[in-house]
């Protein structure tokens, strides 16, 4: 592996990268829907020209210094508002574009913005928000629509670009404080209890810079942008393929992405393991119905074994497979979430490399990640080259909190130093995750140290190990294992689960459609799954829902929620 080359901000990172790429593609964007869809490419020069255009517009209007909120969908004018940010010293504060009203302007008042860049889709939102006059906003940028009422990023472009020399100028050379905050971004969750985040220009360099040796593709490669941007996951992994050299293109929408694979020719796919466990769903029905499961399986078998020779001929063998996910599709990254052994085996049998990644929105983020050769079943792979890696308070069982020490950790939560001094403690951050780490370097992560149920014999088990495993059985939608007291006594729990079913699937499945029967087709698949797993993480009891759980943006289950709303139904 190679050294990494550390900048001191992002500003300097992508100013080089973008340079050696400058006549390669940056951004294909689809300015013109339907069947006979119309595209405009952005050179990687003509991005940096647009940054530097915007960026001087926000001098101009005395913007320097300030903090920019940006609202909306991801889009090619979302990424230059962003970036515009970056590089002149602007802290960004991209905000979750489905959040409602009253909390997306909680947030804004937080964060104590100057201005914001908004999407046309939430104007609505943003009329309200003017109207009740609680922020201290000056101004309201559109992202993407011209109107009499809001000044577009469009209209910045073309404005930046006749300022006089000397206001450009001073964007252009201006040089952002390493350890200064670029991005202040609020965690997942109702806006009272979301923290906010506070990242450095430095931090969020240094860990595209650590995935850029860590991470290594091919030349050219087509990026799909689905991630939200206002996820630091997005974002970053957005400034990793811009560093790469990665020509982005941008989703139509969830029921688009197979569309969207295929015509953009995407190789390079970054997603959460609840989207990429959807598309390995489609890719196995899509063999199911056409007889093909029994080939497929003894082709896998075929391939696997030729590779121990070294010879590998998965995506010639399996090449109608792919075609079902674009044909061209050559890398997976997952993170947000354990990923399925299950899932990451067989994209692996089809020749498509898939990596699980590990971190959290105050590591920005990355920790740790697997990569090409360095995959160990169950492990989340290996600290990046910037990342010391502790585990702290080990039980008997060797047992102990990840701790990280980076430049990437977070400066610490804004306007919250108590909430700081309690998660990083002499330069460690406590991710809160519980572990341990092999003889060879490979992290093993066994649950959350706030979800983890702590049983009376003082055996411990972790929610998540136990939904990947329940969240394969046919007909089960998600499900939501907590720990249940015994008689009401919180001090004796016992192993529960709330299913969340699909009542079509089960009566294809298992040909019934009463309660009972539906109860007694899944309990009966729960038992099976039991005896795959410890006595003391069986599951012992079963609700059933119809009903989505209720979820974070990100789809992380809000536990705490969920478990109340649990509990209200069963007393």
């Amino acid at each position: 592996m190679e050294t990494p080359k550390y900048y001191d901000s992002i500003k300097e990172l992508i100013s080089a990268t973008s340079d050696q790429y400058k006549d390669d593609i940056a951004f294909r964007v689809k300015i013109k829907p339907g069947k006979e869809p119309e595209y405009k490419d952005y050179t990687y020069a003509d991005f940096i020209e647009n940054v530097n255009a915007v960026g001087a517009c926000y001098y101009n209007r005395g913007f320097k210094g300030g903090r920019i909120a940006i609202i909306g969908r991801n889009q090619y004018y979302w990424v230059v508002a962003h970036l515009a940010c970056l590089f002149g010293g602007i802290v960004s504060v991209p905000i979750d574009k489905e959040l409602p009203v009253g909390e997306m302007e909680d947030s804004l008042v937080r964060a104590e913005v100057d201005a914001v860049v908004f999407d046309v889709k939430n104007k609505e939102q943003i009329e309200q928000i003017k109207a009740n006059g609680r922020t201290k906003i000056r101004e309201f940028i559109c992202m993407n629509e011209k109107s009499e009422d809001y000044v577009c990023v469009e209209d910045l472009v073309a404005e930046g670009r006749e300022l006089p020399s000397e206001v450009k100028q001073e964007f252009i050379d201006f040089k952002p404080t390493p350890e200064s905050m670029a991005i202040l971004l609020f965690t997942s969750g109702t806006t009272s209890k979301s923290k906010a985040v506070m990242l450095s220009n430095k931090g969020i360099a240094c860990n595209v810079a650590d995935l850029l040796v860590f991470e290594v593709f091919d030349e050219h490669s087509t990026n799909i942008c689905f991630l939200p941007f206002h996820h630091i996951l997005g974002s970053t992994g957005l400034l990793f393929a811009l560093a790469d050299g990665m020509r982005n293109v941008f989703s139509d929408g969830i029921r688009y992405i197979k569309q969207n694979l295929t015509e953009y020719g995407v190789t390079f796919f970054l997603g959460v393991p609840a989207l990429i466990d959807k598309m390995y769903e489609t890719v196995e029905k899509g063999i199911e119905k056409q007889g093909k499961t029994k080939t497929v399986e003894r082709a896998k078998k075929l391939a696997n074994f030729l590779l121990k020779f070294h010879i590998d001929i998965r995506r010639k063998l399996f090449k109608d497979v792919i075609t079902q996910m674009g044909g061209q599709l050559k890398y997976i990254i997952s993170g947000g979430a354990p990923l399925s052994p299950a899932v990451s085996k067989g994209f692996t049998d089809l020749g498509i490399e898939i990596y699980q990644g590990y971190g959290l929105t105050e590591t920005s983020p990355v920790l740790a990640a697997e990569n090409k050769g360095h995959i160990r079943a169950g492990s989340i792979g290996r600290p990046l080259p910037a990342v010391q890696v502790e585990f702290r308070d080990k039980d008997e069982d060797g047992m102990g909190e990840l701790c990280a020490k980076a430049p990437n950790v977070m400066l610490g939560y804004y306007n919250n130093d108590e909430l700081t001094k309690e998660v990083i403690e002499d330069g460690w951050f406590h991710t809160g995750d519980l572990g341990y780490m092999d003889k060879d370097g490979y992290i093993f992560l066994t649950g959350r140290k706030k979800d983890m149920i702590v049983l009376k014999n003082g055996k411990k088990a972790f929610p998540e190990e136990i939904e990947i495993l329940l969240n394969k059985i046919p007909g089960v939608m998600d499900s939501f294992v907590f720990g249940e007291p015994i008689d009401g006594d919180w001090t004796d729990l016992r192993i529960a689960v709330q299913v969340q079913y699909s009542a079509k699937e089960i009566e294809e499945l298992y040909g019934v459609n009463t309660p009972e029967g539906i109860r007694d087709s899944i309990w009966e698949k729960i038992k099976e799954v039991n005896q795959t797993i410890p006595h003391y993480k069986r599951v012992t009891d079963l609700y059933l829902t119809e009903e989505p759980f209720i979820k974070t943006t990100s789809l992380k289950i809000k536990r705490k929620e969920q478990l109340a709303k649990v509990l209200e139904k069963t007393t």
